[in-house]
């Protein structure tokens, strides 16, 4: 197979819609694995759905332990109307009582998110991103203006791949908004979180997500103690960082 090349994906699908841009994944790949837990990733589900097989397709969840009752059900909904396995995946026992023990069940509060997040939520990811060439995300350049305006849809996953084993990611929501997302599952009756209907816009663990008031960017609901500007879990590390190979 012809190695991937993500800056001419980048040149050739740039303006694509996102169903096609799925589909142009899929004929490079062969298959297209999904990170799943909100809105823009179901839509994502819904998508791949209709360019690949679904033995071709596979959806995988991080459940950190702290989640809200409505996202365990929003799981579950999702397995049920689309009739695919989910891979949930949970951070190790042992790390999580050893923070736990050391520093209790709050310490992001105090000493920033970043540790909770990387055991509950970076580490399992990096177990299941291992030997794999390609994952699909949601994110949207809209979302965190000081961290993914220069998003691309296809990049090179240099946070949880390497030379010797490349990862890639695709992002087909690049250039959609959330009107776009709610837009989509409205017209093709998608499931959702019933935390939207509540006012929660970006949903994450139960002690750090909150509503967002009218007015305030998506965002602010997410670790609303810290500062403002780079509101990442680590999930998408390289946003915080400009990428060398980026293509506009």
């Amino acid at each position: 197979m012809t190695p991937f090349d993500h800056n001419r994906f980048v040149l050739e699908h740039d303006q694509d819609t996102p169903k096609e841009l799925l589909r142009a994944a899929y004929q490079a790949f062969g298959e297209l694995t999904i990170s799943f837990s909100g809105a823009e990733d179901v839509v994502l589900i819904d998508l791949a759905l209709k360019v690949a097989p679904k033995e071709d397709v596979q959806v995988f969840s991080l459940d950190t332990g702290r989640l809200h009752a409505e996202t365990y059900a929003f799981i579950e909904r999702v397995r049920d109307h689309y009739g695919i396995a989910i891979d949930v995946r949970v951070p190790d026992t042992e790390a999580v009582q050893a923070l736990v023990r050391e520093k209790g069940l709050f310490s992001f509060y105090r000493d920033g998110h970043q540790e909770c997040c990387g055991i509950r939520k970076v580490a399992p990811l990096r177990r299941r991103l291992a030997g794999l060439p390609v994952w699909v995300s949601g994110q949207r350049r809209d979302q965190s203006p000081g961290t993914r305006s220069s998003l691309q849809v296809a990049e090179s996953d240099s946070a949880f791949g390497s030379e010797a084993a490349p990862l890639f990611k695709i992002n087909p929501l690049t250039h959609w908004t959330r009107d776009d997302v709610w837009t989509y599952i409205r017209m093709f009756d998608v499931p959702y979180n019933a935390l939207h209907e509540r006012g929660y816009v970006s949903i994450g663990c139960e002690p750090c997500t909150r509503p967002t008031l009218p007015g305030q960017h998506e965002r602010e609901g997410r670790w609303w103690w810290e500062d403002q500007g780079d509101k990442e879990c680590g999930l998408h590390a390289a946003n915080l960082a400009p990428q060398a190979t980026t293509t506009s």
